[in-house]
């Protein structure tokens, strides 16, 4: 019998592993779940910290092809997850009536919802000749995983942690850059397959109320959308001690709308 896909799309400065106990989480729930990296990137964070200019030129346009040519490659249209950059993702590709259904966890904003600006200057990240931009095991605590006790952060930024590529990051906005024209959901159509977005009311990257406005604008569809907040969760939801709580959430919210492991046969 055929499973439902689920393809899980990480974000900037963390690898695909990230994903790795959701896909295993989701597996043992029947789905056929992947988390299908970024174009050229290595098995691990280490190798692509080592070798980080494989990241160069990979923007919002090549990520979300990427993706999108992946979600189509699979006979049943699968459940698309995504976290930060992959959130945006996720919706944008819902919105164009590609994948099933759709999660975006702590997801960059869309449409005009302003980019808030990185809560550090850009002169405290380390840029390379490779033009990239890293997050130290200090600043990675700070801004992604500041719930978490200091040494629990320290080991997932070990895991996790890889660099973003500028041109990455401008095209989200950051850093006075033009945002992309991929930066962009079509919010008001009502044939699209159901959408959650989720927050973490402690995330100091993409912020709650970012979230909040987001699905403010989806209110004139009748296209299903929901929003889940997460009360002291950080943009580290979705790998922290706490990913099963998130993941749950979502698990149950597929249930609630009919979106199965094993869809009927035709």
């Amino acid at each position: 019998m055929k499973r439902t896909p689920v393809v899980f799309i990480h974000g900037a400065w963390l690898h695909a592993l990230s994903w790795e106990p959701w896909v295993e989480r989701f597996a043992s729930r029947g789905f056929l779940a992947c988390a299908p990296g970024w174009p050229g990137a290595p098995e691990t964070a280490g190798e692509l910290r080592g070798s980080p200019g494989v990241l160069r030129g990979i923007g919002l346009d090549v990520l979300t092809d990427h993706y999108a040519g992946i979600v189509r490659s699979f006979d049943i249209a699968p459940v698309i997850i995504g976290h930060s950059v992959g959130g945006l993702i996720a919706q944008h590709l819902i919105a164009a009536d590609i994948g099933r259904a759709a999660v975006a966890i702590a997801p960059s904003p869309v449409n005009d919802v302003p980019q808030l600006e990185l809560p550090f200057h850009v002169g405290q990240l380390t840029e390379d000749a490779e033009q990239v931009v890293s997050l130290s095991p200090e600043r990675f605590h700070q801004v992604v995983a500041n719930t978490v006790a200091v040494e629990e952060a320290r080991l997932l930024h070990e895991r996790y942690a890889v660099p973003a590529p500028l041109c990455l990051l401008s095209d989200l906005g950051y850093g006075g850059g033009h945002r992309s024209p991929r930066a962009a959901a079509d919010v008001v159509n009502a044939r699209r397959g159901p959408l959650l977005l989720v927050s973490g009311q402690e995330d100091r990257l993409v912020p709650d109320a970012a979230t909040r406005a987001v699905y403010k604008q989806y209110g004139d569809t009748t296209a299903v959308t929901d929003l889940k907040q997460f009360a002291d969760r950080a943009h580290s939801l979705v790998i922290d001690g706490g990913w099963r709580l998130v993941a749950d959430h979502v698990l149950r919210w597929l249930s609630e709308r009919g979106v199965r492991a094993r869809p009927p046969e035709s």
